[in-house]
């Protein structure tokens, strides 16, 4: 099957932001994404509320739970992207074409400490720091740059 005959897949991520203004980022430790940075986001099962899959995202993979979380917005829409060709049919059992990413803002509540990259068994990152929004875009991996220019953007003023 051609890959634009493939669905997206469903995801939602989260940008948390500390009381300074700084963006939550975590280093893949994923091999095809190694060196890079994201915001915490995964998939949506089925049936999911968006806004739930979000904070359980952030639960499941940096120790993060929801009373910890002030959510300021939801993106005005979805963020599509596309997976490279050298990445179609080997992510996701090659069921999808790219993500349909449904993203939320929100002030960081806690404190660094409750932050736990254990929390995900396997971890999905391993290191993290917080950033100033603007650098968001150029440690992201490049297919997803785009996206990540938009959610700036998009949340930048609400930060």
């Amino acid at each position: 099957m051609s890959p634009e005959g493939l669905p997206y897949r469903p995801c939602a991520g989260f940008m948390l932001v500390n009381r300074e203004g700084l963006v939550f980022v975590g280093q893949r430790i994923d091999p095809s994404a190694h060196g890079f940075w994201q915001m915490p986001q995964g998939g949506i099962d089925k049936g999911e509320d968006v806004r739930d899959a979000a904070l359980r995202e952030l639960q499941e993979e940096i120790g993060v739970a929801a009373h910890l979380v002030e959510v300021i917005a939801q993106g005005s829409r979805p963020f599509l992207y596309d997976l490279p060709p050298e990445l179609l049919g080997k992510v996701w059992k090659g069921k999808y074409r790219g993500q349909e990413q449904h993203w939320f803002l929100g002030r960081f509540l806690g404190e660094d400490a409750d932050i736990d990259l254990e929390a995900h068994d396997p971890p999905e990152f391993n290191e993290w720091r917080w950033i100033e929004p603007a650098l968001l875009p150029e440690l992201i991996v490049p297919f997803k740059r785009a996206v990540y220019e938009e959610l700036v953007a998009e949340f930048a003023p609400l930060i």
